[in-house]
Formats: C-alpha cells, sequence, structure tokens
C-alpha cells in the first residue's frame, strides 16, 4: 500500500509539473504567433511599398521615353514642341502623346524602338495613331518584348483623348510582369517567410497533437492506476492474512483468501493482456483468420460470459433476425467486438442495465445493433469515443472502470474486416453501437 500511495504521489507531482510545460507552451506558442504575425506584417507593408516604388519608377521611365520620342518627332516634323509635358498617362498602363503634327507610323515606330532599347526597358507594347478626319484611332502595331506573351491578341480598339488634335496612343498590356521583374528579391524573400510560416503553422500543430497525446498518456496512466488499485490491495490484505501463522489451523478460510488472490490475479492479467494486446495489433497489424460464423448462435454465449466476467446482473433483449446466416470473419476477433460493446453498455447504462442486442439485413448489409439505456454521449464527443485511451470526461470521478481501449480496438478490428461501425446518441437517450458487415 505504501508503494502505490507513493506512486499516486509521484503521479500528482508528474501532473502538476505537466501542468507547468502546458503554460509555457501555450506562452511560447502565443508569442511566436504574435512574432509571426507583426514580422509578416511588416513584410506586406514594405512589399506593397516596394510594389508602388517599382511602378512608379517603370511609370517615369515609360515618361521619359516617350517625352524622347516626342521631342525627335517636332525635329523630324519641324513643329514648335508645347509648352506642357506632352505625355500624358490616362491610365495605369495607357498613354497618349501629344505630337502637335501629322504622325508618320514607321518614323513612329522606330523611335519608340529606339528609345525603349536605350534606357534598357524590356516591355510589350501596342501603339495606335489618332486621325482627326475620321475622328478615330488608326491601329499602328504590337511590338513583343523578349519575354513577352507571343501569343497575345491585339486589342485593335485604343481610347481617343479630346484634348489632343494630332497625337498617338501606346497601351503596355503585361507592364504589372514588368514590374514583378523588378521585384524578385522582394517575392524570395515572402516565399521564403511564408515557408517559415507555414513550418511554424505545422510546428504548432505537431505540439498541440503531441499535447493531447501526453494529456491522453496522463489520463491512462491515471486510470490504469484506479484500474490497479483495488487487486492490488485485495491481494496484499489476502497475502497479510495468508501469512498469519493461524490460518493452518483454518483450511476453509486459508483456502478463501487464497481464492481471492487467484481472482485479482486473473484480474491483473486480464487487464495487462488487454493492453499488451493493442500494443501487438498496433505494431504488427492484425492477423485475421476468417472462417464462416453463424452470427446468432454467436451472440448469446457472449452474452453470458460478459455476465460472468463483470459480475453484474443486467437485462439483454436479444431481438435477432432468424434469416441472418454467416458472417465471414475471425471468430475471435468478432467475439471481442461484441464483447466489448456489451461490456460498454453495462458499464456506461446506469444503475438499471437494458440491453438490446439485433441483428436484421438488407439486400446488402448484415446489421448488427447493441443499444443501451445510459445517459447517452454529447454530441461534442461521439467523434472521439473510438481514439485511444480516450473517455468522456467526468473529473476526478472514477466510477466506470476501463483504460478507454475498448472502442478502439473495436473500430480498428471493423475497419481491418472491411466493416463499417458508427454511433447513435443523444443526451438522456442511450446509445447504439451499429455495425455494417457486407454479405
Amino acid at each position: 500500500m505504501l508503494l502505490l500511495s507513493d506512486f499516486t504521489l509521484f503521479l500528482n507531482s508528474a501532473s502538476h509539473f505537466k501542468q507547468m510545460k502546458h503554460n509555457q507552451v501555450r506562452f511560447v506558442i502565443l508569442f511566436g504567433t504574435v512574432a509571426i504575425i507583426a514580422i509578416f506584417s511588416i513584410q506586406i507593408y514594405w512589399l506593397l511599398k516596394a510594389w508602388n516604388m517599382n511602378e512608379k519608377q517603370v511609370n517615369e521611365s515609360i515618361s521619359i521615353a516617350l517625352n524622347s520620342v516626342a521631342h525627335k518627332m517636332y525635329l523630324y516634323n519641324e513643329t514648335v514642341p508645347p509648352h506642357e509635358n506632352p505625355v500624358n498617362q490616362l491610365s495605369s498602363n495607357y498613354f497618349v502623346v501629344n505630337i502637335n503634327s501629322v504622325v508618320d507610323a514607321n518614323i513612329l515606330e522606330y523611335y519608340l524602338k529606339s528609345e525603349f532599347s536605350r534606357i534598357g526597358l524590356d516591355v510589350d507594347y501596342e501603339y495606335a495613331i489618332y486621325d482627326c478626319h475620321n475622328d478615330k484611332m488608326v491601329y499602328g502595331n504590337y511590338i513583343p518584348s523578349q519575354r513577352g506573351n507571343k501569343n497575345f491578341s491585339p486589342s485593335s480598339n485604343l481610347p481617343k483623348y479630346s484634348e489632343y488634335l494630332y497625337y498617338f496612343g501606346i497601351r503596355f498590356p503585361s507592364i504589372q510582369n514588368t514590374v514583378v521583374s523588378y521585384m524578385t528579391i522582394w517575392l524570395i524573400l515572402s516565399a521564403i517567410l511564408l515557408a517559415l510560416i507555414l513550418f511554424f503553422s505545422y510546428s504548432i500543430l505537431v505540439i498541440f497533437r503531441q499535447k493531447r497525446f501526453s494529456e491522453l498518456q496522463k489520463d491512462f496512466i491515471n486510470n490504469m492506476t484506479h484500474e490497479f488499485k483495488t487487486p492490488i490491495s485485495s491481494i496484499n490484505i489476502s497475502a497479510d492474512v495468508i501469512t498469519q501463522p493461524s490460518i493452518t489451523s483454518d483450511p476453509k478460510r486459508l483456502f478463501t483468501y487464497g481464492n481471492i488472490i487467484k481472482q485479482e490475479n486473473a484480474r491483473l492479467n486480464m487487464l495487462v493482456d488487454k493492453v499488451l494486446q493493442i500494443a501487438r495489433i498496433e505494431k504488427t497489424g492484425f492477423e485475421l483468420k476468417r472462417e464462416e460464423v453463424e452470427l446468432n448462435a454467436l451472440i448469446m454465449p457472449v452474452i453470458e460470459n460478459c455476465r460472468t466476467n463483470s459480475g453484474e446482473e443486467f437485462s439483454v433483449k436479444a431481438n435477432l433476425d432468424p434469416d441472418v446466416g454467416m458472417v465471414f470473419a475471425d471468430l475471435v476477433h468478432l467475439t471481442n467486438i461484441i464483447y466489448n460493446l456489451l461490456d460498454n453498455a453495462s458499464k456506461y447504462a446506469g444503475m438499471n442495465p437494458e440491453i438490446v442486442v439485433e441483428t436484421l439485413q438488407d439486400n446488402k448489409n448484415i446489421i448488427l445493433k447493441i443499444s443501451d439505456n445510459g445517459p447517452g454521449i454529447p454530441h461534442s464527443f461521439q467523434k472521439k469515443v473510438f481514439r485511444k485511451f480516450f473517455r468522456i470526461p467526468t473529473g476526478n470521478v472514477h466510477d466506470v472502470k476501463g483504460f478507454g481501449l475498448g472502442l478502439y480496438y473495436v473500430r480498428n478490428t471493423c475497419k481491418a474486416h472491411g466493416w463499417k461501425i458508427s454511433l447513435r446518441s443523444e443526451p438522456g437517450a442511450g446509445c447504439t453501437f451499429i455495425i455494417t458487415i457486407p454479405k
């Protein structure tokens, strides 16, 4: 008993230590999240600022080139340049240039190519010349860049501008791509930052998952302690009685306490075997020995076996379809499935368990249902009951024994057979576990 008390004290200390570690983990995650959000916000700010700066730089380069083209056209046509800036930007990618004279398309295209080449601006564009006699834009040509879209379809419909009489319009369809090409280093840095954020998010997910596993492990150890406490105490008391010198004079009493030790030892072995069975299955997987099993004939012996092992009496109503024949299954695992569901129903059904076992069939499936009259399972826990070690939280009350492995075993065994298991429950209306077995 002293060793068990020490072990319980150790678990409480470990629980307190884990709680401190969990608080530290929450703080680290919160601090890291705030830092990442701040860094990401700053990166977005500078990225937008760099975009605006590069866009402004590209527009200024275009304006300088077009201004030079306009002055060359003035010299070629021997006209006086206007007092104001001849280049007017109407939109993000469309410019009009005042020439003050008739425009020769061939000369204009030559000047455009030479000026864009001189300032090192590799950008595709299309231009059109305004015809004042017909009051329309006459399409000139589309000039692709070295990295431009060779399959680009010219619009041939550039907007007019009412302020000028002799002018040409020029549009840059892929000007955004040119701005992007100037921001390569910023985009690389942003991609690296995004990768770091994704890695940090994945790390947080892993930390929370490990935290959940740690909590499940703690609950499992607590449950195991409570499960082992009763048989260990009984064995300890019985051993104290047997070691008394006077016990030899009372064979009946000696037999009684010896039998208690044997029963509690068998109970301990059963608990250990249950844990080792799950560990063995997870390590090596299921080794199914399928055979034809008569489902209805299997159910009643399993019910009696469950009653004997639980030591409690509970009401079981069997509604078995006589036409349900054979199922192709592993006899041992199918027996364990039914036993675990019955054991689970008897534990959680309350003071007066009433269990209904039902078999039925449709055209494609044989269906096994096991229902109880217990308090039911809240919807928030229904998807979690099949997880390993999971038990519905009851605070510090451990009136229902178990490790939280039964339903985990049932789900994995059904999955190995290719069967489907589902839960139907409403709070206060009991639970129904449904196993669907293809014919």
